[in-house]
């Protein structure tokens, strides 16, 4: 096999592109690449959380990890550079999310980085002096005029001084809002928005949304099932809980239950469509009024969403971005793909059970050894690189978690290396070489029809 000629992103050289200083995205023969600051053919081949400081263990000052590379390495800096060293020889050009940026020029060769700024989540804590993570049927008020005023401010802090910095790709606005029913609770968008504080304006909207959609009263309670008698009670009502046969299937097919539940996903989903619009809106022209150079990447969808957030999320930003944890990525690259828009997979990643690790908090699937998490690996990109759409995959993460938890408890063996930095020799190796091959297999990329 002849090696293509490389930039010093880790492109592929291209001389019919225009070198514009700063990562883009271009259409060439139906396949969507993004291109590098020199005008290289570039995918985003990445691995989150690469830091000196990750994971410290639940509700302690603890950070196994550090310790180790400390008494390692001696410091920071030299960490910096054994590990952009590291994720070069193993073929990754890109930093994932909740990267340390300073590790982009530490190595030979510069490594492209995605910072995220975490709009929505830091809207939801502003209040609190720590910030956290979006909880259980948690969102940001989008409705509320100090949503668009707080994201130009965080816009500016965040973003205007990387403005020129070649390395940056673009920006991430959030990692996994709550579009709708997950893992953390059964809720639509509409049923939290409904259970908002009275005075919010994200609950006065989805009110008058409801009562704009029936022609009365009676009608919306036969949908809804609400113990309401009127409107006026209804706005009034501390909590709003969605129809019992939406939430428990009873397996019939009485056509008046098939009517009332049409009604009601037609309900959340032009709520789901207002709530995105108004978010990608936001966000984005945040991002761009700060920083015009830069991609806007979105918000890292955890779940497919409903189809008006996706088409929302299509109309605002430059590249769709999703995170996938599962055998393969197909399916939800097919959803996406429906869009037109380039695509990048922010996280996705495979545990073992051989790890020692209690592996018993964290998504993804559990796989027997750590051949079998290599295996994993070369399926999943293999199969991601075949979409004509797709400009970027990131592994999830760097290092193992701790055995004791980190903060939200996962403590699975998701790492490149052990939390003692040793590195796991059977999945670098087939990563290195599907790294390497990654720009040949998806310039023969076909679109699936379905």
């Amino acid at each position: 096999m002849i090696r293509a000629s490389r930039t010093r992103w880790g492109s592929i050289v291209d001389n019919a592109i225009r070198a514009t200083g700063v990562f883009h995205t271009e259409q060439i023969d139906g396949i969507w690449w993004l291109i590098d600051p020199d005008g290289g053919r570039f995918l985003s081949k990445g691995v989150t959380t690469v830091r000196f400081d990750q994971d410290r263990i639940q509700d302690t000052d603890r950070i196994p990890y550090a310790e180790a590379c400390q008494r390692k390495y001696g410091g920071q800096a030299a960490w910096r550079a054994v590990a952009a060293r590291r994720l070069i020889s193993w073929g990754f050009n890109s930093l994932g999310s909740w990267s340390d940026d300073e590790v982009a020029n530490a190595g030979p060769l510069p490594l492209a980085a995605v910072p995220i700024v975490d709009f929505g989540a830091k809207f939801v804590s502003k209040r609190s002096k720590n910030f956290q993570p979006l909880a259980y049927d948690e969102f940001p008020d989008v409705f509320d005029p100090n949503f668009e005023v707080f994201v130009r401010g965080e816009a500016s802090e965040r973003c205007v001084a990387r403005r020129n910095d070649p390395n940056i790709i673009g920006w991430f606005t959030d990692n996994e809002l709550r579009w709708g029913p997950d893992w953390l609770g059964p809720n639509e968008l509409l049923t939290v928005f409904l259970n908002f504080l009275p005075a919010s304006p994200g609950r006065r909207m989805a009110m008058t949304m409801l009562r704009q959609r029936y022609r009365d009263f009676e009608s919306f309670k036969a949908v809804w099932n609400s113990p309401a008698h009127s409107w006026d009670h209804f706005f009034t009502l501390a909590n709003h809980e969605e129809p019992a046969w939406q939430v428990q299937e009873t397996g019939t097919k009485n056509s008046l239950d098939d009517e009332k539940r049409i009604a009601f996903q037609a309900d959340c989903e032009a709520f789901a469509a207002a709530v995105a619009s108004r978010y990608f809106e936001a966000t984005v022209a945040g991002v761009k009024a700060a920083d015009p150079n830069h991609l806007a990447l979105g918000c890292r969808f955890a779940i497919v969403p409903r189809r008006a957030v996706i088409e929302a999320a299509s109309r605002h930003l430059d590249v769709i971005t999703f995170n996938c944890y599962g055998t393969d990525p197909a399916s939800a690259l097919d959803v996406y793909a429906s869009t037109g828009k380039p695509l990048l997979i922010g996280e996705f990643s495979f545990r073992g059970d051989d790890s020692g690790l209690p592996n018993t908090n964290g998504g993804g699937l559990l796989l027997p050894t750590q051949a079998d998490r290599a295996r994993g690996f070369e399926h999943y990109v293999s199969v991601a690189l075949m979409q004509p759409q797709l400009v970027g995959y990131h592994w999830f993460e760097h290092a193992d978690q701790p055995a004791e938890g980190r903060f939200d408890g996962e403590n699975s063996n998701y790492g490149t290396v052990t939390i003692n930095d040793d590195v796991y020799e059977e999945l670098t190796q087939v990563m290195t070489a599907l790294n390497e091959r990654a720009e040949e297999i998806h310039a023969r990329a076909v679109r699936r029809d379905n």
